[in-house]
């Protein structure tokens, strides 16, 4: 499992032009699954995105975490982060999960998020989104799952 998570004062997201949702500062979050994740390896990533403090303190130093912060998240699900580029000008996406195991697993990190950030906003899986950023910092952060303890 893969997240490119970006620090945000505001992020948003439309599918056929209607925000779906939308939040204040905190995480944008880019979520990609793989065929070979479970729901183990949302669980390391999960514990990873909620406890990385890469907020600013009062000093301005990046010691807080999304909860310190009351932040909020807005997860949107992404199979073109496991595009494999290494032949031709195409990319491959045979690395991705099937559509039903990345929603199961998209959705699973959803529900698991919500009980631990005060709001937690989402895409929709396998639409067409617009997604809207306002980075802060710019500050993003890229995970995998396969490479986190």
């Amino acid at each position: 499992m893969r997240a490119v998570i970006q620090r945000v004062l505001h992020s948003k997201v439309t599918v056929d032009g209607q925000v779906i949702g939308e939040i204040g500062k905190g995480y944008n979050i880019l979520l990609g699954v793989c065929e070979e994740d479970q729901k183990e390896d949302a669980d390391k990533l999960i514990r990873k995105m909620i406890g990385l403090r890469i907020c600013a303190d009062v000093q301005g130093k990046t010691n807080l975490s999304i909860q310190d912060i009351d932040g909020e998240l807005l997860i949107i699900s992404q199979f073109t982060l496991y595009a494999d580029c290494r032949k031709g000008r195409r990319p491959s996406f045979t690395h991705a999960g099937n559509p039903d195991h990345a929603k199961e697993l998209y959705e699973y990190v959803i529900s698991q998020c919500r009980p631990q950030v005060k709001k937690v906003a989402h895409g929709e899986f396998g639409a067409d989104m617009k997604v809207e950023i306002v980075n802060d910092g710019p500050f993003t952060i890229v995970l995998d799952s396969n490479e986190l303890r």
